[in-house]
């Protein structure tokens, strides 16, 4: 398979009123035609701002490290500074379904009007065809009458139906890669399923690319081929996903698993990880997850950053202790 995409030593801070935020620190990432890399993390690991970095949405004050490349089939999209430029990736080779639907639709246009624009601006087709397109990828993805939905407004939907309708309007174009965030959250169980299998037949018709984002392991389970799992900016654990599920190394990705419910005893407590993600403002020295680790080890947790070293073929992990933490 060819590389799509490849993510180098990717840094992202932001200057604000407080002082320059670190917010995602040498991201390394690699993704190949017709895979699907799920990006694993609490609220703040720096998933989402990875994501927007390759579209360059994230906001005015972000400030990209000088060594940092985003290589999109082949051209380093940080690179690119005219709107012309931008209008190559955003919504054409590259996709992005957004964690708040509303955010994504001009509530005075139609949706069916947001979505033929959309195709009409990436792809030499008739209007005729790009509405009947966008009516055929809003019925794909679960909603009923999508002739009739395709002339209503985002305010006239309910919640999940705009997820759909903002599902769809990604899909539209058939982008080479598809950035989801947290693409899921507002859907049920049954029309979750029917998303992630329509994500999942996209791919493997037309060989795009998917960068899942979610904290839900159980969704990346059956749904991605890798996973990296972020954790203040940094991955500190990524490989196959077989592999990583069941044999987690990291003491942050074996907490995430562990604190999932277990169906086969339903009064087994949840156990969740101790303590909460620490603000950027006060990042901690050494390795960033020492302060909620069962790990921990002075003088050598806080004191130095331990490299994202390979653990097995494909498996990496960036911890001091990946040799002592079996369970």
């Amino acid at each position: 398979m060819t590389d799509l995409l490849n993510i180098h030593n990717l840094k992202v801070e932001f200057d604000t009123d407080e002082g320059r935020i670190l917010a995602v620190d040498n991201v390394i990432l690699k993704l190949q035609e017709g895979q699907i890399l799920g990006l694993v993390g609490e609220s703040g690991s720096g998933k989402s701002v990875t994501a927007k970095s390759i579209m360059q949405l994230n906001a005015d004050n972000a400030v990209y490290g000088d060594n940092s490349k985003i290589v999109l089939e082949g051209q380093d999209v940080l690179k690119f500074k005219t709107n012309q430029d931008l209008k190559v990736i955003r919504g054409g080779k590259v996709s992005m379904i957004f964690q708040e639907p509303m955010a994504s639709f001009a509530p005075a246009i139609s949706i069916g009007d947001q979505m033929v624009e959309l195709l009409l601006l990436h792809k030499k087709i008739s209007k005729e065809k790009a509405k009947s397109i966008s009516i055929d990828m809003l019925d794909r993805v679960g909603i009923a009458d999508a002739d009739k939905r395709f002339k209503q407004y985002a305010f006239e939907l309910s919640g999940g139906m705009r997820q759909r309708a903002m599902i769809a309007m990604a899909l539209s174009t058939m982008p080479k890669l598809l950035l989801a965030d947290e693409p899921t959250t507002a859907l049920d169980v049954t029309i979750q399923a029917q998303v992630i299998d329509l994500i999942k037949d996209i791919v493997t018709e037309y060989k795009m690319g998917v960068i899942f984002i979610t904290h839900d392991l159980s969704v990346i389970a059956q749904t991605v081929d890798y996973v990296a799992v972020m954790y203040l900016g940094i991955i500190v654990e990524s490989g196959p996903v077989r592999e990583i599920i069941s044999n987690p190394k990291h003491p942050y990705t074996q907490g995430l698993i562990e604190a999932l419910p277990d169906l086969n005893n339903l009064d087994k407590p949840l156990k969740p990880i101790p303590g909460d993600i620490p603000s950027p403002l006060e990042r901690p020295t050494g390795c960033v997850f020492h302060t909620r680790c069962k790990l921990f080890e002075s003088g050598v947790c806080d004191n130095a950053v331990p490299p994202l070293s390979e653990y097995a073929k494909k498996h990496t992990v960036a911890c001091f202790k990946v040799n002592t933490n079996e369970q």
